[in-house]
């Protein structure tokens, strides 16, 4: 049996060599998976037979057939509204959010979510899947997520967020001329209006640490890449408000402009280590083209 890896194809592919079984080649090839695993590669159809996709663990297989693994799921069969799936493994989904969309449900809305779309998506191809939310984007901020295929992975990800999860930037356009990178830090509250205040008082509220460069900028608009040190709720748009220049769109947190038609922060990049391999990932997201046609 020849075994073929193109190390820059996200791949594995072999050659069948004798009349088989197709779940008894997938075991015989990775022997270094254990069975539930590779059963779980061919039931979230990533095996490809002479090129199609299939889930049947007893199609048969002779001499010259090519047997493939898509380490990605076969994503170009989900058909999700406001959703792009970036990585998918046995254990999380990394996806990009279109801005608009709820990661979870609210009081008004259930069904059009993040969660509702891949929960939908995961379940047409195994009934039983779940999925679990690790940490969420405002509704009208774009960008990668994870969400966690069970409660053990989601808690291993939430308890350990700043260790497992060093590297989380955003892109913000914001009003005004930002002159110069900087830190902003300040202690965060939520009022019962669901307004998050910022204050410089230690006693009042959580700690919460922005850092910021300055990627271009004209008289009206600055784009900022920022970096946070800690993940509280609306920590960006706060932090922008209280630096006088308020994320563009963005009312609620004192902005009065509005020119790319949507609020200005995109969640660019996200790396963490993965709670099972230990490997560290890293995903990126394209900054919006609205952001960068308007310099």
């Amino acid at each position: 049996m020849t075994k073929r890896i193109n190390i820059n194809e996200p791949e594995e592919e072999w050659i069948v060599d004798e009349s088989t079984e197709l779940l008894k080649f997938l075991f015989k090839v990775m022997p270094e998976r254990s069975k539930k695993s590779v059963k779980g590669i061919l039931s979230r159809r990533q095996v490809f037979v002479n090129g199609e996709s299939t889930t049947q663990f007893n199609d048969p297989l002779s001499p010259g057939d090519s047997v493939s693994i898509e380490k990605r799921t076969a994503k170009h069969d989900a058909r999700i509204r406001g959703v792009k799936i970036l990585h998918e493994d046995e254990d999380i989904i990394v996806i990009e959010k279109e801005a608009g969309l709820l990661s979870i449900a609210s009081e008004k809305e259930n069904k059009m979510t993040a969660y509702r779309q891949l929960s939908d998506y995961m379940q047409h191809i195994h009934p039983k899947s779940r999925i679990f939310v690790v940490h969420r984007l405002d509704r009208d901020t774009s960008g990668v997520m994870i969400f966690a295929k069970s409660k053990r992975i989601q808690q291993k990800l939430q308890n350990a967020w700043q260790e497992s999860v060093p590297e989380r930037s955003y892109i913000a356009l914001v009003e005004g001329t930002v002159k110069e990178d900087g830190t902003i830090t300040s202690w965060l509250t939520e009022n019962k209006a669901l307004m998050v205040r910022s204050s410089k008082n230690p006693n009042k509220g959580k700690k919460a640490i922005t850092n910021y460069k300055v990627l271009k900028s004209n008289s009206k608009l600055s784009l900022l890449q920022v970096n946070l040190e800690t993940g509280r709720k609306n920590q960006i748009r706060v932090h922008m408000q209280d630096l006088k220049h308020p994320i563009v769109g963005d009312k609620k947190y004192g902005s009065h402009i509005n020119p790319i038609k949507r609020v200005g922060l995109h969640a660019q990049t996200i790396g963490f280590i993965h709670p099972t391999t230990k490997e560290y990932l890293k995903f990126e997201s394209k900054v919006p083209d609205a952001f960068t046609k308007i310099f």
